[in-house]
């Protein structure tokens, strides 16, 4: 089956049903959770396990198989929640909003791809190009799922360097990620001897799109804010769905913009959000702005968190080996916990706020876009036992930081 198979199919018409019926649930469920540790995501994925292991067959083709539709909906739930993300972010361009992310970025990331591709290649057993892939993909942490550990809405003040560390690390690193799963794909397309690729990958791949991208955000940002701002604050419903909308606007027009330049339109979307955000630090618009990507983003999730639950009622347990849980543990107890803490060393911060910057690397639809990019680019070995090992960290992550977010972050880093 691919994904065309299934508009013809009975198929089609349970998946509306469950589109339609997990959207309810998105809008309505979130509100009951707040007074326990259990997060949407966690629902989300154990409602669709229960509601599709009794199919005798997966309504929807194999994800490594048929990357595509998988692909376009990851990146969707990622720069909205990319959108969010740069609209909390108050004073987006002083070092003291960036100096904690910035040792997360230059140091962290970099260190926990290296990390990975040695663990992958030399203890999992992965083609070279595959372990670096898994780097790349694994590397970078989810401003989808982050939402406990993020810094304030719009109109409040950021008062948590720690949450204000996380919510910019995360907005920047899913772009950063791209440079990285270029490369492993270069290492499959071309060969993984660095001196036949390496110059191309440097100055096109990691310094061309890292800059295209963040100069179209900063000027549709700039120039979005412009034409917004000079607007009245909305005052019926009508006129506030309305700006809602604009959050659309300034989702989509960097991205495209910036994937027709051929450079990496999730750097842009969010320094576009971000640039927006400093433009007018008071104006009701950042509110609804804000408010409407993140009902986006509660969609988005239960909608893809619904699509890993059927991979994992079908197609999941035919690619599982046991070592994979092990090697999720490593990856989210040992190496982005080591790695986080190594760049935090000569940080003035205090010992556990560290330690909880650390430890809070989550994983998410990010790892599972770039690992669909790069299948629907190229052809990976071992693709689907890779596919299964992120799942894999990905719910590793999703159980531990999402049932530990709540409680340590009230504890140890109050807002």
């Amino acid at each position: 089956m691919n994904f065309t198979d299934i508009l013809t199919s009975k198929n089609y018409d349970v998946i509306l049903f469950y589109i339609g019926f997990i959207i309810l649930v998105a809008t309505l469920f979130p509100r009951f959770l707040s007074n326990y540790i259990i997060t949407a995501p966690i629902a989300y994925l154990a409602l669709a396990i229960l509601v599709f292991i009794s199919f005798e067959n997966s309504p929807l083709p194999h994800l490594a198989e048929h990357p595509y539709y998988g692909k376009r909906l990851t990146e969707f739930g990622v720069i909205v929640s990319l959108t969010a993300a740069g609209l909390k972010i108050r004073r987006p361009f002083r070092w003291a909003t960036w100096r904690i992310s910035f040792r997360l970025l230059v140091f962290t990331m970099p260190l926990t791809i290296a990390l990975i591709f040695l663990f992958g290649w030399t203890m999992l057993g992965l083609a070279p190009a595959t372990a670096m892939l898994l780097g790349a993909v694994i590397a970078p942490t989810d401003p989808v799922l982050a939402s406990d550990t993020q810094t304030t809405p719009p109109l409040q003040d950021d008062t948590s360097s720690a949450r204000l560390a996380l919510t910019t690390e995360a907005g920047l690193n899913d772009g950063l990620a791209f440079p990285f799963t270029n490369m492993a794909i270069a290492m499959v397309l071309i060969g993984a001897q660095p001196g036949e690729w390496f110059l191309n990958w440097f100055y096109i791949d990691f310094l061309y799109k890292i800059i295209v991208g963040a100069l179209v955000g900063l000027a549709t940002g700039w120039l979005m804010a412009k034409i917004i701002f000079i607007s009245p604050k909305p005052k019926t419903h009508e006129s506030t769905l309305t700006v809602g909308l604009l959050a659309l606007s300034l989702t989509l027009l960097p991205y495209g913009l910036a994937e027709l330049f051929h450079s990496y339109g999730f750097i842009s979307v969010f320094v576009a959000a971000c640039i927006f955000r400093q433009q007018e630090s008071t104006h009701g618009y950042l509110e609804i702005l804000h408010d409407f990507s993140e009902e986006m983003e509660k969609i988005m999730v239960a909608i893809l968190f619904s699509i890993a639950g059927i991979y994992v009622s079908h197609g999941f347990l035919d690619d599982f080996q046991w070592y994979m849980i092990p090697a999720a543990l490593v990856i989210v107890f040992l190496i982005r916990p080591i790695t986080g803490y190594i760049s935090l060393i000569a940080a003035d911060l205090p010992r556990e706020k560290k330690w909880i910057i650390s430890f809070f690397g989550i994983r998410g639809i990010g790892s599972v876009y770039y690992l669909l990019y790069a299948f629907y680019h190229a052809e990976f070995e071992q693709a689907k036992q890779t596919l299964a090992l992120v799942t894999v960290v990905i719910l590793t992550s999703v159980f531990v930081h999402g049932l530990s977010a709540r409680p340590l972050m009230k504890k140890w880093v109050p807002e």
